[in-house]
């Protein structure tokens, strides 16, 4: 498995428009074949900062995601001033509680 985190740095003022032309990206992710979590949010502390959240269930469907986006080309809205984003290979889970 796979985790891919981080977040985006943008204009505040562009926050809400900038998730909001990413829903539909986000739908259609969802649906990729090993997609197990995709979602990017508004951090409720820092207006300048929206987080992503990815679970992938092998290193073949994150490629496979990344090539869709190439495919796709970029989307619209605001562009990011700047991200920071990394990936984690999974070597085990267990459930919390």
């Amino acid at each position: 498995m796979l985790i891919v985190a981080g977040h985006f740095q943008v204009d505040p003022a562009d926050r809400d428009e900038f998730i909001s032309t990413k829903h539909d990206a986000m739908r259609e992710t969802r649906t990729e074949g090993g997609c197990l979590e995709y979602v990017m949010s508004a951090d409720p502390i820092d207006d300048s900062r929206v987080m992503l959240f990815e679970r992938w269930a092998d290193q073949d469907a994150f490629d496979a995601h990344m090539a869709a986006i190439a495919a796709r080309g970029p989307g619209g809205g605001p562009a990011p001033k700047g991200f920071s984003v990394e990936i984690y290979d999974v070597a085990g889970v267990r459930q919390f509680g």
